[in-house]
């Protein structure tokens, strides 16, 4: 495999929703999922979230856990137009943890020119549809060395990955609330024809962590 192994991480309601329609997503879990997501970050070389929740959530995406890890994952950030703030948690520790930031090609050398004086690593990626061809980010990341990655976010990076076959994992924390269709959902439109074509995964691991419960599967 000349990619990552890649892990998709879901916190949700029982009826998949990871936000309020107003946004609000903290917390949907409970404290020992919380920390298992911690331990996760830990296990793998990379972090990847999209651009979305980058602007939502100002996460550091570092593995918050006691002790401290040995070495903490790379950053990446998945956005069509760099458009992903100039301030904030993910600029923390840079030498302990990179910034990697891929945009579509040909975007803004301006932009470039800003972040690249900040200390992260932007990489052009070529489009595919609207957005980024995600099998060429992860073709890149496995060439910087980089073999397992934990996707963290957003609805629409989640579907693009599950849609071209690049999740090899799931990790689903499921609280035990409902959200309602209003609700934003944790995986965007798949825009499925058929219910043959629903990608397939197989359970292999299943425990409770207080109220929540968190299922494990693989691809199919």
């Amino acid at each position: 495999m000349d990619r990552p192994r890649v892990t998709l991480k879901l916190a949700t309601s029982l009826d998949g929703r990871i936000a309020t329609a107003a946004g609000e997503s903290r917390w949907i879990t409970g404290e020992a999922a919380r920390a298992e997501v911690q331990n996760l970050r830990a296990a793998h070389d990379a972090v990847m979230i999209g651009a979305g929740t980058a602007r939502a959530d100002d996460p550091s995406l570092l593995a918050r856990t006691e002790p401290p890890p040995a070495k903490q994952p790379a950053r990446v950030v998945v956005t069509n137009r760099l458009d992903i703030p100039l301030e904030g948690k993910l600029y923390a520790r840079l030498e302990h943890s990179p910034l990697i930031v891929f945009g579509r090609e040909r975007a803004s050398p301006a932009r470039v020119a800003i972040l690249d004086a900040m200390g992260v690593q932007v990489e052009a990626a070529p489009a595919l549809g609207e957005g980024v061809d995600l099998g060429a980010v992860l073709s890149r990341l496995g060439a910087r060395g980089v073999k397992s990655v934990l996707v963290e976010g957003g609805g629409v990076l989640a579907a693009g990955l599950i849609a071209t076959g690049l999740v090899d994992r799931l990790e689903w924390f499921r609280a035990p609330i409902l959200l309602g269709a209003e609700g934003r959902p944790a995986v965007a439109a798949l825009a499925l024809g058929k219910l043959s074509q629903a990608p397939a995964f197989r359970r292999v691991a299943f425990q409770a962590l207080g109220p929540d419960l968190w299922e494990s599967y693989e691809r199919g």
